[in-house]
C-alpha cells in the first residue's frame, strides 16, 4: 500500500512541475488547464490549428488523463471536439506511438524507442500531436 501512495505522490509532483513549466513557457498553439483544480490527473487541452495545415484557424479541445503511476506510464488523450484524422479514433482517442505503453506489441511495427518512456512529457506529447 505504501508503494502505491509513493507512486501517486511522485505522479502529483511530476504533474505539478509540468503544469508550472507549461504555464511559464507554453507550447505554441496549445493551452493546458486543469478540468478541476483539485484533480491534477485530468487536463483540458486547447489546440489552435497550426498555420499552413488543413486545421489552420481551427480550435479543438482534447483531454489528457494521467495514470497514478505517471510518468512511468503514459496518459491517454482524447479529442472532445470532433476530429477527422487517421490517428484519431471515432471516439476521439488519440493513437500515436508516444502514447503507447512500453513493451513489445506483436501487432505493431513500432520500435520500442518510439513508445512512451518516463523522459517524455506533456510537452513532447503536444509537439507529437501537431507534427
Amino acid at each position: 500500500m505504501a508503494g502505491r501512495s509513493n507512486t501517486r505522490a511522485s505522479a502529483v509532483k511530476a504533474l505539478q512541475k509540468e503544469l508550472k513549466e507549461l504555464a511559464e513557457s507554453p507550447v505554441e498553439g496549445f493551452k493546458v488547464t486543469l478540468v478541476d483544480e483539485s484533480n491534477l490527473f485530468v487536463w483540458d487541452v486547447a489546440i489552435f490549428g497550426p498555420p499552413q495545415t488543413l486545421y489552420e484557424g481551427g480550435y479543438f479541445k482534447a483531454r489528457l488523463s494521467f495514470p497514478h503511476d505517471y510518468p512511468y506510464n503514459p496518459p491517454t488523450m482524447r479529442f472532445i471536439s470532433q476530429m477527422f484524422h487517421p490517428n484519431i479514433f471515432e471516439n476521439g482517442n488519440v493513437c500515436i506511438s508516444i502514447l503507447h505503453s512500453p513493451g513489445e506489441d506483436m501487432y505493431s511495427d513500432e520500435h520500442p524507442s518510439e513508445q512512451w518512456n518516463p523522459t517524455q512529457s506533456v510537452r513532447t506529447i503536444l509537439l507529437s500531436v501537431i507534427s
